[in-house]
Parts: C-alpha cells; sequence; structure tokens
C-alpha cells in the first residue's frame, strides 16, 4: 500500500486532507506527518485481547506487538511451562492471521519447514506442497535443538519474506512474524544459534514466572474453559500490514538517531566486549522506537522509548570477552551502564 495523498480509505486510517503538521485527534487518533491518521487504539485492543488469556504479562504482549509492527522477529528464551505457545496462539487468533507451530528436534529438515516438491502423475510435473512457513505467524519450538542447516533454512524466510524450493521463489503471507523458543537451562543436545541468526531477531524476550496473585489468577483462568477457545480476532492480518506501513511515518528526530548510534558505537569499542551491535541492531532501535511509540499513542520517538528497548534490541546481538561473562557479567548489565553514561538528547 502506498502512503501518500492519495491513501486508501480503510479500517485503520482516514484522509487528514493535506495538513502536514502532526497534531493530536483525541479519540484514539494520531495524525502522522503526510496525512495519515493512524488507529492505535487498535493496538490496545489487541493487547486487552491477549490479556484475557495470558495473566500478567503486559510487559511482554506490548513487545511482541512492537516487533509485529516492527516488521521483525521474536526470541523467546525461558524455560519451559511459562505460556510461550499460549502467547503464540493468542497474537495469531487476536490479528485473525494464520498460525503453524513446528517442534525443532534434531532429525529436523530444511524441507519440513520450507516445504517441498511432489511429482503429480496426473499433470505429469512437479508442484509445490507448502511447509508450514507459509503462515501468518510461525512458532519455532526449541529452535536450539536442530541442526544449524535447518535453522538456517528460516532465514531466507525472515529476511526477505519467501521462501526458494528446488529454483523457484514463494512470497509468504503478510505480516510474517517468527516467533522461536529456546530453554536457557538444557544445554545438552542443543546447538547454539549461529551470530548471523540471532542479529535476525528484532527483539530477545525473557518471560519470568508469575507472581503469586498472578498464578492464583491463572488457575481460577483456566479452572473449567481454556479461554483461548473463546477468543475472537479484534483485527485482520490486512491492518497489521497497513499499520506496519504507517509505522515508517512516526517521526524519529536527528537527536534521538544520534542517540541510537551512539549507543550502537559504544557497543563496538567496550573493552569488555568481543562482538558489537551491528547496523541491523541500529536499524532495530529506530523501528521498534517508531512502533512503540505508535503503541502509546504519539506520531514521535522519544529518547526514552529508546532507553526501554535497548535491552530487548541488542542484548542478544552482543558477544562478551571470556573474562567477562567469567566475571558474572551479562549484555543486559553491560547495556544498562552504556545507556546511563551517555547523554539523553533534550525533547525537541
Amino acid at each position: 500500500m502506498v502512503l501518500d495523498d492519495q491513501a486508501i480509505i480503510s479500517p485503520v486510517y482516514v484522509k487528514a486532507g493535506l495538513n502536514l503538521e502532526p497534531i493530536s485527534l483525541g479519540k484514539g487518533l494520531v495524525n502522522i506527518l503526510g496525512g495519515t491518521i493512524l488507529d492505535f487504539k487498535l493496538c490496545e485492543r489487541i493487547v486487552e485481547n491477549i490479556s484475557q488469556v495470558i495473566v500478567g504479562k503486559h510487559h511482554t504482549i506490548e513487545l511482541l506487538l512492537v516487533a509485529l509492527l516492527g516488521d521483525g522477529h521474536v526470541l523467546l528464551e525461558d524455560v519451559p511451562g511459562l505460556g510461550k505457545t499460549l502467547i503464540a496462539k493468542s497474537l495469531a487468533r487476536s490479528i485473525g492471521g494464520s498460525f503453524k507451530r513446528v517442534q525443532f528436534t534434531p532429525d529436523l529438515l530444511p524441507a519440513d519447514i520450507t516445504g517441498f516438491n511432489v511429482y503429480n502423475q496426473q499433470k505429469g510435473q512437479f508442484t509445490y506442497q507448502p511447509g508450514p512457513v507459509i503462515t501468518n505467524i510461525l512458532l519455532a519450538d526449541e529452535i536450539n535443538r536442530t541442526i544449524p542447516r535447518t535453522q538456517a533454512s528460516l532465514l531466507e524466510s525472515m529476511e526477505e519474506r519467501q521462501v526458494t524450493v528446488d529454483g523457484q521463489t514463494f512470497l509468504l503471507p503478510h505480516p510474517f512474524f517468527v516467533m522461536a523458543t529456546q530453554n536457557p537451562i538444557e544445554l545438552e543436545g542443543t546447538f547454539p544459534l549461529p551470530e548471523a541468526q540471532l542479529d535476525r531477531f528484532l527483539l530477545k524476550i525473557h518471560l519470568g514466572y508469575p507472581e503469586k496473585d498472578e498464578e492464583i489468577s491463572i488457575l481460577e483462568r483456566f479452572r473449567e474453559d481454556d479461554p483461548l477457545l473463546k477468543l475472537e480476532a479484534v483485527a485482520s492480518p490486512e491492518q497489521i500490514t497497513e499499520l506496519q506501513q504507517v509505522r515508517k511515518k512516526i517521526r524519529i528526530s536527528l537527536p534521538v538517531r544520534e542517540y541510537i548510534a551512539d549507543i550502537v558505537r559504544v557497543t563496538r569499542n567496550n573493552n569488555s566486549l568481543r562482538l558489537g551491535a551491528s547496523p541491523r541492531g541500529s536499524l532495530g532501535l529506530m523501528r521498534t522506537g517508531q512502533a512503540l511509540a505508535a503503541l502509546k499513542g504519539r506520531d514521535y520517538v522519544l529518547p526514552d522509548d529508546i532507553k526501554y528497548l535497548v535491552g530487548p534490541v541488542l542484548a542478544h546481538r552482543l558477544i562478551l570477552k571470556e573474562e567477562e561473562r567469567l566475571r558474572g557479567g551479562t549484555p543486559e548489565h553491560l547495556l544498562d551502564e552504556i545507556v546511563s553514561q551517555i547523554p539523553v538528547p533534550a525533547p525537541t
């Protein structure tokens, strides 16, 4: 969809004439520079809808939507049983999208993900049998339990939104969102994700155990029926795709862009790091900052948006030096130190 003065009227956008100044319109509408109006209340409805199933994970749900609007993918790292699959299914239902789950095992082959060609005797030719990657929401469960060759089969899909089978290229549906999970505790029989693939994930999120009152609410909510079965869509895949395009129009000022560059550059010259963040990390901070601003009902990015997102966006892209790791250091703590030392630009 082309977002210009001829933007199509849809459930998400309405025309705002040719006023080029960003203004707040109230009732959940924000005018984005160029005349397109973003109904950010749609994002709030998605969060509220998922919260009917998921208890006490508002921060996680918000970050998932940030990644979705940022047109990226998420790596969920935590122990089993915390609701990673349930969150993925709830998100898919909330946006009215298709959902596929792949259990990654050592014997999983690339064709089990991307699909393969089957010879059709009646037609006398090969036809493509789509794999589970042809979906809106793909849950790659325990992605670090399969061999690197199979892990790499997701790279093209995640980056280019397409799959290539026997020289034929097939486009993936929009939106396409990968949620990969891995267990940080069990290391036996696992294959750590290579840096190239880790860099493809826009965010890395840790769920954590629920608080006592949250766990009591979980027991009550699931006492009789599964609330997921009653969950209805509050958006459509087309609306999400449009939101992804409008997100690009969220203003990010030069001082905020310089703030992003300063943070990333420090990671590349830090004595505790063997590998700093790449330009893809800088772009990730910009895209997620725009998405978070949209979720908060703003048409501009604040420095606080970037500070909030530095850990989830950059931590998994950094590699500590061995001596730092042995001292108990973590990328998250190191990023906290870096951010605390960089001057925050004044609002403009």
